[in-house]
């Protein structure tokens, strides 16, 4: 049963951290030059004397083992995709950025070559190269502060650690397998389903009768803010120019943010689900909604902000390590119909409020979830539980006390983009 420890790391030093920067720009530099190897069909397998010298021997063999295996996970989707197996064509794994644009900082160090303690003041300690070693003047050891507690114990993998220059943050992920005899909360047979979109992100109903609304809009104005301000600064560029590092800059701290805030839902939902003893999830494939309706609005909704396939990816994923299966499916009609009578076409939805001249009124994107899961289940779901309504706060994804099962006045939002009631649900709501 495989886990994953998330939290953050804090060099004790203003030298440790331009050293820990120096790995992780090493560590970038290897993968950019392996990948352009393999690209060129030259890739011997040996690494690079000149970086191993700085991440060290381990970590180095690390970055080429994770290199090859994207390499060779892209083969096989590639042969998946000449066999008709799969529709989209995929891509060659990318470079971690560059000196231009900004390098993805990140490292991985092998699972005996790193050291975690916890307490009181927990520590993680990670090797270097001869070359830092040498000129940071340092033991070769680099002690780490560890913020956060690590939930799971148990015999760890291979860590990776991050840097968010968005916060200045460190971030370290660290698998772990738990023996299946510590579960805190074995799998039942239950199930959940998934209504997503960009203003609501997710809106979740289970076979429990629990359901969850983590909310997106303001993490989608203050997306809008920065594009407004990308394209401030590109009106101002000389003729000619098409960039700046500014504008660089605000690409990637608009990409992390999001990134940020999607990694951290779907650990929190997931971690809600197993706890529910929840074993399969059903989420609807939109692929064909998004390609049917493309406009400016809607394009920068799904497809920047929202980054479904990108989403359904972290889904799968990270509920993979619960032993969660995500299966993906269509769900056409959910969005219309009325869980309380089955009602199609005289129902009506006005921004986040669904209305049945049943009398049934709630929630539109939580009617959506439950009448989902219903359908895939074939049964109807029973009473349902209190939603728990969720935002974040750029760090953590927090409850809120008030219910959204039934939207004030002042929540009710028009949507601009698509006078279609589909899309309006899905890459709007």
């Amino acid at each position: 049963m495989r886990r994953t420890n998330t939290f953050a790391v804090r060099p004790l030093s203003d030298d440790d951290k331009r050293l820990l920067l120096d790995l992780l720009d090493a560590s970038a530099s290897l993968w950019n030059e392996l990948n352009y190897e393999r690209r060129q069909q030259f890739f011997d397998g040996e690494s690079r004397k000149q970086y191993v010298d700085v991440t060290g021997s381990g970590t180095a063999q690390q970055i080429i083992r994770k290199n090859k295996s994207a390499w060779k996970s892209f083969f096989a989707a590639q042969d998946e995709w000449h066999n008709g197996d799969r529709n989209e064509r995929p891509s060659p794994p990318g470079y971690w950025g560059n000196e231009d644009d900004g390098r993805e900082l990140r490292t991985f160090i092998r699972n005996d070559l790193y050291t975690l303690e916890t307490g009181e003041r927990s520590r993680i300690e990670i090797p270097v190269g001869s070359d830092l070693k040498d000129e940071y003047d340092h033991t070769g050891r680099l002690r780490l502060e560890v913020y956060g507690a690590p939930k799971w114990d148990g015999e760890q993998g291979r860590l990776e650690i991050q840097y968010d220059e968005t916060d200045d943050t460190f971030r370290a992920f660290q698998p772990v397998t738990v023996p299946d005899s510590r579960q805190d909360s074995p799998l039942a047979s239950e199930e959940a389903a998934l209504d997503v979109g960009a203003n609501n992100l997710v809106a979740c109903t289970t076979t429990t009768g629990q359901q969850y609304l983590y909310e997106g809009r303001d993490l989608y104005d203050r997306f809008r803010e920065t594009i407004k301000e990308i394209a401030r600064l590109q009106s101002k560029l000389r003729e000619g120019r098409y960039s700046s590092h500014r504008i660089r800059w605000l690409y990637r701290k608009r990409t992390r943010r999001r990134d940020h805030a999607h990694d951290a839902l779907v650990r929190d939902l997931i971690e809600r689900l197993y706890a529910e003893g929840v074993d399969t999830v059903y989420v609807g494939d939109l692929t064909d909604v998004l390609s049917t309706h493309w406009c400016a609005e809607v394009n920068a909704k799904t497809h920047q902000f929202w980054a479904f396939r990108a989403f359904i990816k972290r889904l799968s994923y990270t509920a993979e390590e619960y032993g969660i299966t995500v299966k993906v499916r269509l769900e056409a009609d959910t969005t219309r119909t009325c869980p309380a009578c089955g009602e199609q076409d005289e129902t009506d939805r006005d921004g986040d409020v669904f209305r049945c001249p049943c009398g049934h009124e709630a929630h539109a994107d939580l009617c959506a979830s439950r009448t989902f899961l219903e359908q895939q289940a074939g049964e109807e779901v029973g009473s349902m539980a209190r939603p728990v309504r969720l935002k974040w706060d750029d760090h953590n994804w927090s409850e809120i006390p008030h219910s959204p099962d039934r939207a004030s006045p002042n929540e009710k939002r028009t949507n601009q983009s698509t006078g279609d009631g589909k899309l309006a649900s899905v890459g709007t709501a």
